[in-house]
């Protein structure tokens, strides 16, 4: 992955735009209005593909040539998307073939986006031949500094049932697996007697109405993947050939949740990563969700500046109550993504649409037009990011902590029948980021195989899948002087998704010094405490401790008496394992506990409501501070702060709601 992606100088800044959705005499107003806010790029063609091939193979494409020259006369650059999210109407009328099948083993119809097969050959070569035409026209182009592979693959078209896909599936598990006697080892077949005489047997795990293997519905997850990531190579592909040299990436949806598709594995291939990421109107401390996906993007990315490719101006148009965003949200937001690793903050999409699927999705120009609050506070964001540019390029300072996160585990979580149906189990991984955040400690959040060499503190929160791999790099790093804390509900299972014998946390079981016999989920009403004054809900576990210090026990409920906490000092650092759900405080002051133990004090400054996050390169260090409180707030900070051109002596006070960037001393 490299590391010069940067399309434009400085920071970039505009959003997806779509002109074709407009009048010729609004382009130029476009332009005008884009100069004004400090737009430096824009991405084009994302939904244009029945405009630009109006028939198999007819063409025109004067109209966007029109476009780019008309952005590059005025100095803004392009991403160019390959248009293949939303295939032409004449394409799904003459192969229908290539539309999905859902799990009932019904084919969609046209109609939406995404609406193709990622293992249909007639839709590849469609696809490849799209990418092939535009690369050759514009692969010179010097408006064109970034070529975006189709859009959110795997948002409408994650998994495909058709019989095409089931042959896909039983080749890629063949190359898996080699042995169908594997395949049955693996899956535990032996149940209910499903067990495969050959490879031909298995198809796509259509709706069977019981609960159905969770081996086959994993693989069949990594399958989707995998078929997803082929799709996007093969694009890229047919534009270098046509001539591409500029980056090629794709957009993620890297959020809390478990992601469509094992970005881990797609990461390697992407030249930036580049995320969507939307805040949820319900969710009362949204920001902390977006600080989790943005230090998971940055992860995905090893450290290096990558790109926020869309958020929201304001409210979206699929959540149930579609919120707007309060006075001084939106730069709050992008300089969060900007503060946490990203070079540049994206929207979707540049003018409100007035008819189509997302005509009430907000745009940096709004259905009332420039004479609104979201005209002048996009405007501010652009001043305020030709004024910071000078951080482009530059990196997250080192975080001394990092939070294991995994898509493929999460999926795993989500199949079948489980002790505590329906719980989010990714949400013990936020609630770490927020409580480290909280306390002023930056940490990254890292796939399972990056390398944990240089953390101080490794958090292991509810990984429930954990390869005999991760097991041990987890301990090298509590044998190499880290604090490791592993949470209840991680190392349960194998890569197969098969329960790992001997009580859980399995894969982790040695390394704490500890496990559960018997777990005992608590019924939404439940509380329990522990003798450390902490309150647990949701998890408890009846806990064998073998060869580890107790630390907290059960003060009530069934397990009164019992461990609860455990700590195991290994080679030069510790293991720590806490086997109940603790609610938000009592998590707070055990991660202040860990951060005792592993030696770590806070690197930014702490206040509430802030957040502060250190960017540095081999010359400067710019401290971002954000203020989320509805108060004012004053915390340390010498330097310049680039936002108001006014220097910080000492402190800076943040007024509600306020944003600093202080180029330190």
């Amino acid at each position: 992955m490299t590391t010069t992606w940067q399309p434009v100088p400085g920071l970039a800044f505009g959003g997806d735009y779509n002109p074709e959705q407009w009048p010729r005499e609004t382009w130029d107003d476009d332009v005008r209005l884009m100069r004004e806010a400090g737009v430096s790029i824009v991405t084009l063609g994302v939904f244009s593909w029945g405009l630009l091939e109006v028939a198999d193979d007819a063409w025109d494409l004067g109209w966007l040539d029109e476009v780019i020259d008309l952005l590059h006369a005025n100095g803004i650059a392009v991403d160019l998307a390959t248009p293949t999210a939303s295939p032409p109407i004449w394409l799904h009328h003459d192969h229908p073939e290539i539309l999905p099948v859902n799990r009932s083993g019904l084919r969609y119809h046209q109609g939406g986006r995404l609406q193709w097969c990622p293992s249909s050959p007639v839709f590849r070569d469609y696809a490849t031949r799209v990418a092939t035409v535009l690369g050759r026209r514009y692969a010179t182009h010097p408006a064109v500094r970034l070529w975006h592979v189709s859009n959110e693959l795997g948002g409408g078209n994650r998994h495909c049932y058709c019989e095409v896909s089931s042959e896909h599936f039983r080749r890629w598990l063949e190359q898996r697996y080699g042995t169908v006697a594997a395949l049955n080892d693996a899956w535990g077949t032996a149940f209910w007697g499903h067990r495969y005489a050959s490879f031909d047997q298995v198809i796509c795990p259509l709706d069977s109405e019981t609960t159905q293997n969770p081996g086959l519905l994993l693989d069949f997850d990594r399958f989707s993947s995998d078929a997803l990531l082929e799709h996007f190579l093969a694009e890229k592909t047919a534009l270098r050939e046509a001539g591409v040299t500029a980056p090629i990436t794709t957009n993620l949806m890297v959020g809390v949740r478990p992601s469509v598709a094992d970005y881990a594995s797609w990461a390697p291939h992407l030249d930036v990563i580049a995320n969507d990421h939307y805040t949820i109107a319900a969710d009362p401390r949204r920001e902390r969700d977006l600080g989790y996906a943005a230090d998971r993007s940055r992860g995905l990315a090893s450290g290096q500046p990558w790109l926020l490719m869309e958020h929201s101006p304001g409210a979206v148009n699929w959540q149930p109550r579609n919120r707007a965003k309060a006075p001084g949200e939106l730069v709050r937001n992008s300089l969060a993504h900007i503060a946490r690793g990203a070079d540049g903050a994206l929207f979707f999409q540049w003018r409100a649409s007035l008819a189509g699927a997302e005509q009430w999705h907000s745009a940096m120009v709004p259905h009332a037009g420039t004479r609104t609050r979201i005209w002048r506070e996009v405007c501010e964001l652009g001043g305020i990011l030709q004024r910071i540019g000078e951080v482009a390029g530059s990196v997250v300072a080192g975080a001394q902590a990092a939070i294991l996160a995994d898509d493929v585990s999460g999926w795993a979580w989500g199949h079948g029948q489980k002790p505590l149906n329906g719980f989010p189990l990714h949400s013990l991984a936020r609630a770490w980021s927020e409580a480290l955040t909280d306390r002023g400690v930056t940490s990254d959040v890292v796939p399972p195989e990056a390398p944990l060499s240089g953390y101080r503190l490794v958090v292991v929160p509810g990984l429930y899948l954990a390869s005999d791999a991760t097991a041990e790099a987890v301990a090298e790093a509590a044998r190499g002087g880290a604090t490791v804390l592993v949470t209840h509900l991680s190392g349960v299972v194998d890569e197969h998704s098969r329960v790992r014998e001997g009580g859980y946390p399995g894969a982790f079981r040695d390394l704490v010094g500890a496990f559960a016999e018997e777990y005992l989920p608590l019924q939404a009403d439940e509380r329990v405490s522990l003798d450390t004054g902490w309150t647990a809900t949701d998890w408890t576990e009846s806990l064998v401790v073998t060869d580890a210090e107790v630390v907290g026990r059960y003060e009530s409920g069934p397990l009164a008496g019992s461990p609860a906490l455990t700590r195991r000092e290994v080679g030069t650092g510790t293991a720590w394992y806490c086997s109940a759900g603790l609610e938000a405080d009592s998590l707070d002051r055990l991660v202040a506990t860990v951060l005792t133990d592993a030696g770590i004090a806070p690197d930014v400054p702490v206040a509430p409501g802030l957040e502060a996050v250190r960017r540095i390169s081999d010359d400067h260090a710019w401290l971002f501070l954000l203020n989320h409180s509805t108060d004012p707030v004053t915390v340390d900070a010498t330097g310049q702060d680039l936002v108001t051109a006014t220097g910080a002596t000492g402190h800076i006070t943040l007024a509600a709601g306020g944003v600093a960037v202080v180029r330190e001393r």
